[in-house]
């Protein structure tokens, strides 16, 4: 009865998780398909563009599982005041980094974009896009973190409903204003662009309508969002920080990865765009259950319920595998149907099909490795160590020995993005160890007026 209960738990938190992380990929896979269409230098442009919006992704990604980290521990122990407070001071920095991320790329785009691409038309089709998609950082951000904070005290059906109108409205738009339908001006990547800000703006503000009026939980007013407990600030650095850190860093460490194969030549851009865009679609499951696993410790240790920490860990590794496991196999056997929707030439086809294979492979290794390091141990109070385990594995081993690979050896790409994504397998050693000694359970919740 207690492993159904907990089964269901997962699920009903996972599945509404890893619905909306498919519409939402989904929306980068039809503006992958429909700007593809328009050649390897557009989609190669957006991809560049999108190493860009990698960083601010993994940032304010990061705000969020650092919210998650420390407001899950306070909703587990009913403490709604401070569970709202939470979630304002993780507002207004990720709003304060979208302004510093859009003043950078509105007024120093090409300064940018060279920095992942020595191809000048391919830079100058990226410009294009940078200079609208930069208006959508605010209200990107703020999304995010709202979404966070439902995830934390268990609502995760409203991602999903905003999700899928920003996906049929982002398509609907994309065929309006790329190719210049019902009227209006055909602005090939432009509309791209303009397509996804309007989405954009239309989720953050239903949003907003959803947590001031209908969330009967919170129940948030603006107030809520000016007030500030320097107490919780303090904690929200203290263990919060870490978990930023990490996904910064590994944002930039996607964006090194795209740096190093946007030399490699417009049909590697184009292919590794592709491999990467269906292989987000393909494992929204495993993605799913790392958030709702993160949700489920965290409300866990701050219960104070050790045993039940316990028995949870040793159920979610062997989810963690089996879904794995599942989800290469799939992504083997789709790869060579998902590559007729694109009309790119033979070589790039070719590219993208033996990067899905490695990714068929190493997505075993993140569905454990990543599932138990940020799902579980980090989860569970031990911020520092995901961490230093990140930096010590993509700084020392991955980037070097993709350089080398690429640049030194001159190797094909596909065993440049083998070693890309090595750590994926490495990363698996560490983490069956250090999950199942159980010296990562920290109660970091206190006690306030």
């Amino acid at each position: 009865m207690v492993d159904r209960a907990f089964y269901k738990r997962l699920f009903i938190l996972a599945i509404p998780i890893a619905l909306q992380n498919i519409v939402t990929y989904s929306v980068g896979l039809t503006d992958n398909v429909m700007v593809g269409s328009l050649g390897e230098v557009a989609i190669s442009g957006v991809y560049l563009c999108n190493q860009i919006q990698i960083i601010l992704q993994m940032l304010v990604a990061g705000i969020g599982a650092a919210l998650i980290v420390l407001a899950a521990q306070y909703w587990g122990k009913n403490d709604k005041e401070s569970t709202k407070n939470i979630m304002g001071i993780g507002l207004k920095i990720a709003s304060a980094c979208a302004v510093i991320f859009f003043i950078l790329v509105f007024f120093f785009t090409d300064q940018f974009l060279s920095l992942f691409s020595d191809n000048t038309m391919v830079v100058a089709e990226a410009g294009k896009y940078a200079k609208i998609i930069c208006f959508t950082y605010l209200f990107f951000c703020i999304s995010n973190v709202l979404n966070a904070t439902l995830r934390c005290i268990g609502t995760v059906k409203i991602g999903l409903y905003l999700s899928i109108v920003s996906f049929f409205l982002n398509v609907t738009l994309n065929w309006v204003f790329i190719f210049g339908n019902l009227g209006a001006p055909a602005l090939g990547i432009r509309g791209a662009a303009i397509a996804t800000l309007i989405s954009r703006l239309v989720e953050f503000s239903c949003y907003i309508i959803y947590m001031r009026f209908m969330d009967n939980k919170l129940k948030m007013y603006f107030k809520d969002v000016l007030h500030t407990n320097m107490e919780l600030v303090k904690d929200f650095f203290r263990y919060g920080l870490p978990v930023i850190m990490g996904d910064v860093l590994w944002g930039i460490n996607l964006a090194v990865q795209g740096a190093i194969v946007g030399r490699l030549g417009a049909d590697s851009i184009a292919a590794v765009s592709i491999a990467n865009i269906v292989f987000s679609v393909v494992s929204v499951g495993v993605y799913g259950i790392a958030s709702a696993s993160a949700v489920i410790i965290g409300n866990a240790a701050g219960e104070g319920d050790l045993q039940k920490i316990k028995a949870y860990t040793k159920k979610l590794q062997a989810v963690f595998l089996i879904g794995g496991i599942c989800t290469g196999l799939f992504l083997f056997l789709i790869k060579d149907y998902v590559l007729l929707l694109y009309n790119v030439s033979e070589e790039t086809l070719n590219i993208a099909k033996a990067l899905m294979t490695v990714l068929s492979v190493t997505v075993i290794g993140t569905a454990y490795q990543m599932s138990t390091l940020t799902g579980i141990v980090r989860a569970g109070g031990a911020t520092h160590f995901v961490l230093i385990n990140d930096i010590i594995f993509v700084w020392f081993i991955v980037i070097p020995l993709s350089l080398i690979m690429a640049f030194v050896i001159g190797a094909p790409t596909w065993v440049v993005f083998l070693c890309l994504k090595c750590d994926q397998i490495l990363k698996c050693a560490v983490a069956v160890v250090k999950v199942n000694r159980f010296d990562w359970i920290k109660k970091l919740t206190k006690e306030f007026a």
